[in-house]
């Protein structure tokens, strides 16, 4: 009896120490030198947002979430649709006739453009130090070739080519010409002017569509150009990472001035639309192959050294809840950044708020939307996954792992992030709450050299119980509307969770992550 609970204690004890020794095996070692050589590392991916369309960005909502998550990432411009929509007033050849009593001289340009709206538009991003990414659509009813063509948004943009090409150059015209006048040549030279969306999609009704886009870009050009020569004017600003290498060659074969290209995609984009291929794509992997596969087109073209601007992506274009508004996105922004530093000069997430509706009203919140704030102001996971990735400095050290990037700032601290990137939890546009088994933890067991061994460190985290105010969402039973209460108590569950402060050990710390957790150390 002895020997048998002798035997079985040392199996016991064997059995737990394999397991230990499999645990210690498990854990990823990386060994980071705050003296190692670096690499410029620009925060691309903050440059720019999307945003719902241009006449949005007159509410208080809009502009509360603006101010939101420029605090969280010093971001410098917002792209949206819809600046020449009749809702926001800039072209109506019949308002001379509803304003007799202006003097002979001031009709024709006071009667046909109004930029009242406009003004307000670009004035309030700018009160917020956020200048506009100029993007030139959709076309003016009483412009377009068939006023009735249009897309099928809840907005209804008009589509179409203009009726006569003149009206549109002298509308380009008139609105460069203005924008400099009220903010001068200095400031208008910093914007990006981006002709059209996604004309290879049916938010451009010539036919054949890119042919017909052509003429509309050379027009734009053109017309800009003509007041200054400074002001940056690009395209082809496509869906899925089309039509690049051609819409450069035609630029050349046609001198028709460009200064970047332009493209989108999202990361359930499939292979046949974006390669043309059978591959079944990862979502972890495709906006990377996307944008390597432009820049690869870039470099081959009669302008290799275009910058390229990715002015949309995201991990999903279909409103998917498991993805852009849960913890997901943690992992999947940070996998995205590591793979595409240095492919290209900005990248605009879409977009900051969810103060949209190309799908019409909000109905709920959580349901999908791109932005990184829900209705009613409460924060999603996402926006703390961009502050945290905000805090990376601005040189990388490089490093052979696949869920960690190490950087440098100035002031000689050393930031790394670090990720467990699992598929959504969910399938298609359902949500499904968090398995009980969401998959094992992720432990990293990281070294770092030319550090004072016992250095401060800065610990960040969002996953599924830290900043995720879904999870009070699931547990509130996800009301369709919300009490004043519930809001309040969805602000407070999204928002940062407090950073823990912690020592290295010998130059030694070892971090634990879960699925869909994104965890940022700052080493003082």
């Amino acid at each position: 009896m002895i020997r048998s609970r002798t035997l079985a204690l040392a199996a016991l004890s064997l059995c737990l120490f394999s397991s230990l020794s499999l645990t210690a095996q498990q854990a990823e070692q990386i060994r980071i030198d705050a003296n190692a050589p670096t690499t410029p590392f620009p925060h691309f991916w903050e440059q720019t947002f999307g945003s719902g369309r241009a006449i949005l960005s007159l509410r208080q909502s809009y502009r509360d979430d603006l101010r939101t998550v420029k605090n969280v990432t010093d971001f410098k411009s917002v792209r949206f649709h819809g600046i020449f929509m009749d809702e926001v007033g800039l072209y109506d050849p019949d308002a001379t006739t509803k304003n007799p009593g202006l003097p002979p001289e001031k009709v024709q340009g006071a009667g046909v453009y109004n930029f009242s709206y406009i003004d307000q538009i670009y004035d309030g991003l700018l009160a917020n130090n956020i200048r506009p990414f100029t993007e030139l659509s959709f076309m003016p009813r009483k412009m377009a070739a068939d006023p009735n063509q249009t897309q099928a948004f809840f907005y209804k943009p008009v589509v179409s080519p203009p009726k006569d090409y003149a009206l549109w150059d002298a509308m380009i015209t008139a609105f460069a010409q203005h924008l400099i006048d009220r903010y001068g040549i200095d400031e208008v030279a910093t914007w990006n002017f981006e002709v059209w969306n996604e004309p290879n999609l049916d938010f451009w009704g010539g036919r054949p569509n890119i042919p017909t886009y052509f003429e509309l870009y050379d027009h734009t050009a053109l017309a800009l150009k003509k007041v200054s020569q400074r002001i940056r004017v690009g395209g082809p600003s496509t869906a899925q990472a089309g039509y690049v290498a051609d819409f450069l060659q035609h630029c050349k074969d046609h001198n028709i001035p460009v200064d970047f290209a332009s493209t989108h995609v999202y990361a359930n984009d499939t292979a046949k639309d974006v390669f043309h291929t059978d591959e079944q794509i990862p979502r972890d992997v495709m906006v990377y192959r996307a944008v390597k596969k432009v820049h690869d087109e870039i470099a081959a073209s009669p302008y290799p050294k275009m910058p390229l601007i990715f002015s949309e992506y995201n991990a999903s274009y279909s409103n998917e809840p498991d993805v852009t508004d849960t913890t997901y996105l943690g992992p999947w922004l940070a996998n995205n950044i590591r793979q595409c530093d240095g492919l290209t000069e900005s990248m605009s997430y879409w977009t900051f708020s969810d103060v949209f509706e190309e799908q019409g009203v909000v109905r709920t919140p959580f349901y999908g939307g791109f932005g990184l704030v829900a209705a009613d102001g409460i924060p999603k996971p996402s926006l703390n996954a961009f502050a945290m990735l905000h805090r990376l400095g601005d040189l990388r050290i490089e490093l052979e792992n696949d869920d960690a990037l190490a950087t440098k700032s100035s002031d000689g601290a050393v930031e790394v992030a670090l990720w467990n990137y699992a598929p959504p939890y969910g399938i298609g546009a359902a949500y499904t709450p968090p398995p009980a088994n969401k998959g094992p933890d992720k432990s990293f067991q990281l070294t770092f050299a030319n550090l004072p061994s016992s250095a401060k460190v800065e610990l960040l985290r969002v996953d599924d119980d830290h900043g995720n105010a879904v999870k009070e969402f699931d547990a509130m039973g996800r009301p369709r509307d919300l009490t004043q209460d519930q809001i309040k108590k969805l602000r407070a569950a999204g928002a940062m969770s407090p950073a823990e402060k912690l020592r290295l050990s010998n130059g030694h710390l070892q971090i634990t992550v879960p699925p869909h957790g994104l965890v940022v150390l700052i080493v003082k």
